[in-house]
């Protein structure tokens, strides 16, 4: 199974998270917002329809920023999940399958109750070995 996931930050560099609902697998977990591609769905396709149906958000435009391969406890399927830079057209979104949202300065990601396979970048977006709005930005220059 292929997920992705996407890393947006605003202008003042905070990230937005999502907890999972109560009812959902891995109940109050936080996650970046995203999901499964569906068949035959290019993985950009994929980010823009999950993040129109969990925030009604429209994708500006992305960037792969790294993958992760992780076997959750309990299953023996490995899922691969591809993390993205992503910029969004709305300044107000809606969270549609979420508990809450919350914007946050990527120093405190390390407070939330993360899904395990987000670990490894949650300490790169954390120490600044990674950002977001950089690659972004970098990306543009060199098209």
């Amino acid at each position: 199974m292929i997920v992705v996931a996407a890393v947006i930050e605003r202008g003042d560099r905070r990230i937005l998270i999502g907890q999972r609902r109560r009812e959902d697998t891995s109940p109050l977990k936080w996650e970046f917002p995203g999901g499964k591609i569906e068949t035959d769905e290019e993985p950009e396709a994929a980010l823009a329809r999950e993040l129109r149906e969990e925030l009604g958000a429209t994708l500006v435009r992305c960037v792969e920023m790294g993958r992760v391969r992780h076997v959750y406890a309990g299953s023996s399927m490995p899922v691969e999940i591809r993390f993205y830079a992503a910029e969004i057209s709305e300044d107000n979104i809606e969270p549609k399958c979420f508990e809450q949202i919350a914007w946050v300065l990527p120093r405190e990601l390390g407070d939330y109750d993360f899904l395990d396979a987000n670990r490894v970048l949650i300490a790169q977006l954390a120490t600044g070995k990674v950002k977001s709005a950089e690659l972004l930005r970098n990306a543009r220059a060199s098209n």
